[in-house]
């Protein structure tokens, strides 16, 4: 396997700590000035937000400049990048506006939101949004490196993990002029998300995070607990969850959960008599020993190419495919058609996941938050890893950039579960490969007024599924998860996998 096709596909499952449907786009852009609107202190011009999809939101955008190192206020400062999305009622605009907090590490607020826009139409009636890309992603002094001359070293060997912390060292040199990666952490985003707080005026604020978006709300909540109103968290990352330690394990459950299912449907126990994750194991263990050279398709352009299918292609495509039920539905065709030597497909996908997924992502702030917040506590004995598909080298890999990336800091109750009476709606899909339902239920423990939602068949992120969006809003009027009437939810159902690529024909 190549180390750069390890990397990708792991800077995409910690990506894929992200909310939505990865995918590739062009960063938000902000359109030319057309009036000014005050926030609090804080003054917005119109702006169009634009991410990966083809929808746009109107907005008013601003930056505001806080110290990179909260200890020396004296010293260089940064620019967060800020939208603010007016209530869409005529008059509205409660005091206590929303704040999403998007995933990752390293995923852009701003750049997200249109993609996610919709899941929000009933929360953004009565309240303000506030989008703040965390310090190190999208606009606010983005941290991004390069990982290309990776490419070609086997993770097997010690030299590769070498590699990965020259270029960590590299990346680190370059920014170094603009940027000290010691201070682009939770806990500095914390701060900044408090002190956009202050300047706009707000008293109470609802927090709304999704993915690696929960443990910043955990921690706001924990440092600000007066100015905390309500908590959403999709896709729940407890406070002591090691941030990419555990992806092995939970990925071979949600491949274990899909099997049950396809085994529970005849036809779908016809079309794919033989267990997935055994097909998959062979596949992994074939193309590990010798690599396939197949003329495929650019997903992008169409055009004819070459290139290489290896163990580590199958093993990235099942990772990213897993996030959603409508890609893993394609997983186990994909995996049928090269188990007959015709590879094609897989690489066109394999292509066109890798693509949109690393362009999202900042790199470096990734780096940054996991480097101060998680390698240490890695224990691989603990991980039971060895047995599964993935094997404890995805973490070895992993957190080998952290022997070169400067690292910061995490307060001593960091990993300490969150303890409040403040309202919280809990959510997780069945089949999340990297937050499973039951990382929602540690969470809750600490929660008396929260509630935990698992939506049948699902993956990662939920808050645009079905009635969601409805639930959300009532949540957000009300903040009382308890009396919601999530019956609706039912109806979310397990999506089969294709038996062709037309889709589902029983």
């Amino acid at each position: 396997m190549k180390t750069r096709k390890i990397l990708l596909p792991l800077a995409t499952a910690t990506a894929c700590l992200a909310l939505v449907a990865c995918g590739g786009g062009e960063p938000a852009t902000q359109a030319g000035p057309q009036t000014d609107d005050r926030y609090g202190e804080l003054r917005f011009q119109a702006c169009t937000l634009a991410g990966a999809s083809a929808r746009s939101v109107q907005a008013r955008c601003a930056t505001y400049e806080v110290p990179e190192d909260p200890e020396n206020p004296d010293g260089r400062r940064i620019a967060l990048n800020i939208a603010w999305l007016p209530a869409t009622e005529a008059g509205a605009g409660q005091a206590d506006p929303v704040f999403f907090l998007a995933g990752g590490p390293g995923q852009s607020a701003v750049q997200v939101w249109p993609q996610l826009d919709p899941a929000f139409a009933e929360v953004r009636r009565q309240r303000h949004v506030v989008l703040v890309d965390q310090r190190g992603t999208g606009g606010s002094n983005q941290l991004q490196c390069d990982r290309t001359p990776l490419d070609g070293l086997d993770p097997a060997q010690p030299q590769a993990m070498e590699a990965v912390a020259a270029l960590a060292r590299e990346c680190a040199a370059a920014l170094a002029d603009r940027a000290d990666p010691r201070f682009y952490t939770t806990t500095e985003a914390v701060a900044d998300l408090e002190a956009v707080r202050q300047a706009i005026g707000a008293e109470e604020i609802n927090l709304v995070g999704g993915s690696y978006g929960t443990r910043v709300a955990q921690q706001y909540a924990k440092r600000h607990p007066e100015h905390v109103r309500s908590i959403v968290l999709d896709g729940v990352a407890p406070n002591d969850l090691v941030v990419g330690g555990e992806f092995a394990r939970t990925f071979e459950d949600a491949l274990s959960l899909q099997a049950a299912r396809c085994r529970g449907l005849p036809e779908c126990a016809a079309r794919f008599p033989q267990d997935p994750r055994a097909q998959l194991r062979a596949l992994v263990e074939r193309l590990g020993r010798a690599p396939v050279e197949v003329e495929y398709r650019d997903p992008a352009s169409g055009e004819s190419l070459k290139g290489t299918v290896d163990a580590g292609t199958v093993t990235g495509l099942a990772f990213m495919f897993s996030y959603m039920p409508q890609t893993a539905a394609l997983l186990p065709l994909v995996l049928d058609e090269a188990a007959h030597g015709r590879y094609a497909p897989l690489k066109s996908l394999s292509e066109l996941m890798v693509r949109g997924t690393s362009e999202q992502m900042s790199v470096g702030m990734q780096w940054s938050v996991v480097c101060a917040e998680d390698a240490d506590r890695h224990d691989e004995s603990a991980a039971a890893a060895e047995d599964t598909l993935l094997g404890p080298q995805m973490a070895r890999t992993f957190f080998a950039m952290c022997a070169g990336w400067p690292r910061g800091s995490r307060p001593d109750d960091f990993t300490a579960p969150l303890r409040s009476d403040v309202p919280a709606l809990l959510l997780s899909g069945e089949m999340d490969p990297v937050t499973p339902p039951r990382y929602a239920e540690r969470v809750l423990q600490g929660l008396p007024n929260g509630r935990h939602l698992v939506l049948q068949g699902q993956g990662h992120g939920t808050l645009a599924l079905g009635c969601m969006p409805r639930l959300l809003g009532q949540f957000m009027e009300t903040a009382d998860a308890k009396s919601l009437d999530a019956g609706c939810l039912s109806r979310m159902t397990y999506v089969p996998p294709f038996t062709s690529f037309n889709g589902w024909e029983p």
